[in-house]
């Protein structure tokens, strides 16, 4: 994924070394009634709020019944600011400086189901900068690569082990896609003039959802200049042009649209620009999401907290609003190596706006966003032997499949003997990541190549043929570690005809279009 910072940030990507690295029951939709507005001492106690805290932002869900006229009223009333309201599933994303804003709105239960903060630092334009590089292609690999090439690849093409491991190159001579197929990169901003994008971008489908309100403006879903490579990447191995240029996508007859949604200089990913990306897919008409990171500033959003369970309740209220308009949404499972079915956790990365309070929680409870919302399709990385790469997540019942995302220490039999994922980069080049976020686009490209060979397919039924059509990969004997070591696989489980580490197996483009 595409994050970036300080400490562990987390697009679902390990770069060279780091990386970025996803429920409560859907509402009915805002129903036209009116709502109470509380009694008269709260509204007077509301009408004197006080605005001289730090601004947050916020999320508010309401009510089925509850209107967003009244809603509004009332957020104003509570000293907050309106940025944008989503009637479709009832959230309103607001901005305020009075510390009992979230308190004083839960407190009007005829109107609000939750409340939450959607960040623990005040709101700023830019904060820190990007941690971990990318390994850039070097000239030398390129000419190797080049050199050895066959007809009908692409020139980079024999340093992308990860197509064969999945048989997209064979997909390719059937049906590389479907230009009524497109998949939204919900990641840090996709650079549209790359040669190896630019045939295959869908700009009418693209804009910029930091804030929560999606800006359409030309461009505007391009990296920052000083931003993250993520976004350029995932879209690379989605649907790079089979052009005769660089390397190919895993669907590259499917267009790819750019929905950025990081903050500037820092990568996080906050709630009110993730359900502004998954509600623009929905309007938009998009078919499959990528997701390759988690919602900041939580790692894990414990519904036993009050501004937690409302950051929970409004992205399942997206997804699944998504999710009813016809869009897949696929998600990486994360870098962090840990076990997600686990009983307990120890997260010591949140919240990662602030200074981290390591905490033990029950994933059952606290949520892996958006990896652990209901009806995404959670991805685990493989390396170029198949087996589980050493930083990926796992989790029986929780991982649904596997696919390539790179590991350094699988080295595969290429020109170039690099056992990450090469892929695009902003600025016309090259590069290397390795990640769940660098499997997730795998497994969005092969759901594209789904839908392009059965069009009615629904988001289910997608999300069933990927299970059923994905190679049955059993539990390793051994798995390298962090240090290249090879370790007893101790940690995976089989249950239900899944693993652990694989969920239902490693994801097949052949059967996608045969």
């Amino acid at each position: 994924m595409a994050h970036l910072g300080s400490g562990r940030r987390r697009a679902l990507a390990v770069p060279v070394g780091l990386a970025l690295t996803a429920s409560l029951a859907f509402l009915p939709s805002v129903a036209a009634s009116a709502a109470p507005l509380g009694n008269t001492a709260e509204t007077a106690a509301a009408s004197k709020a006080e605005t001289t805290g730090p601004k947050l932002s916020y999320v508010a869900n309401l009510n089925s019944y509850a209107t967003v006229k009244a809603a509004k009223k009332a957020i104003e009333r509570a000293g907050g600011t309106v940025v944008t309201s989503y009637e479709q599933i009832g959230v309103i994303v607001a901005h305020s400086q009075n510390p009992d804003f979230a308190k004083t709105l839960r407190a009007n239960r005829g109107l609000f189901v939750s409340v939450g903060a959607t960040r623990t630092a005040p709101l700023q334009t830019v904060q820190t900068t990007e941690e971990g590089t990318t390994q850039k292609l070097s000239a030398a690999d390129a000419a190797k690569a080049t050199a050895v090439a066959q007809e009908g690849q692409e020139p980079l093409e024999p340093n992308q082990w990860d197509l064969r491991a999945i048989k997209a190159d064979q997909a390719h001579k059937i049906n590389d896609g479907s230009r009524n197929v497109t998949v939204g990169v919900i990641d840090t901003g996709v650079d549209d003039t790359h040669p190896d994008l630019a045939p295959n971008f869908s700009k009418e489908q693209s804009a910029n959802c930091v804030g929560g309100v999606a800006d359409t403006t030309d461009g505007a879903w391009r990296p920052y200049p000083d931003g993250s490579d993520h976004g350029t990447h995932v879209a690379g191995t989605i649907a790079a042009a089979r052009n005769g240029v660089g390397v190919s996508g895993i669907a590259p007859g499917v267009k790819v649209a750019g929905i950025k949604v990081s903050e500037p200089g820092t990568s996080l990913f906050f709630t009110e620009a993730v359900v502004c990306g998954f509600m623009f897919a929905a309007e938009k008409g998009i078919e499959v999401t990528n997701n390759s990171y988690y919602v900041d500033p939580w790692y894990f959003n414990c519904k036993t907290d009050d501004d937690q369970k409302a950051l929970v309740e409004a992205l399942t209220r997206a997804s699944k609003y998504a999710e009813r308009k016809g869009v897949l949404n696929v998600a990486a499972a994360g870098n962090e190596n840990w076990d997600l079915s686990a009983d307990s956790i120890v997260d010591d990365t949140s919240p990662d706006d602030a200074t981290p309070v390591p905490r033990t929680i029950d994933p059952k409870v606290c949520l892996d966003l958006p990896t652990q919302l209901p009806g995404v399709v959670t991805v685990s990385a493989t390396g170029d032997k198949g087996l589980r790469s050493y930083y990926s997540s796992y989790g029986l019942g929780v991982v649904d499949v596997a696919a390539p995302g790179g590991d350094k220490w699988q080295v595969p039999a290429t020109p170039d003997a690099n056992g990450r994922v090469l892929s695009t980069l902003p600025g016309g080049g090259y590069g290397y990541k390795q990640g769940t976020s660098m499997a997730t686009p795998h497994v969005a490209g092969v759901a594209a190549l789904l839908k392009s060979a059965h069009p009615s397919a629904t988001p289910s039924q997608l999300q069933a043929m990927l299970k059923a059509q994905a190679t049955k990969t059993d539990c390793p004997t051994q798995i390298y570690d962090a240090t290249g070591a090879l370790i007893n696989a101790t940690t995976c489980q089989s249950k239900w005809g899944q693993t652990g580490y694989y969920g239902y197996g490693v994801v097949d483009a052949l059967k996608a279009v045969k």
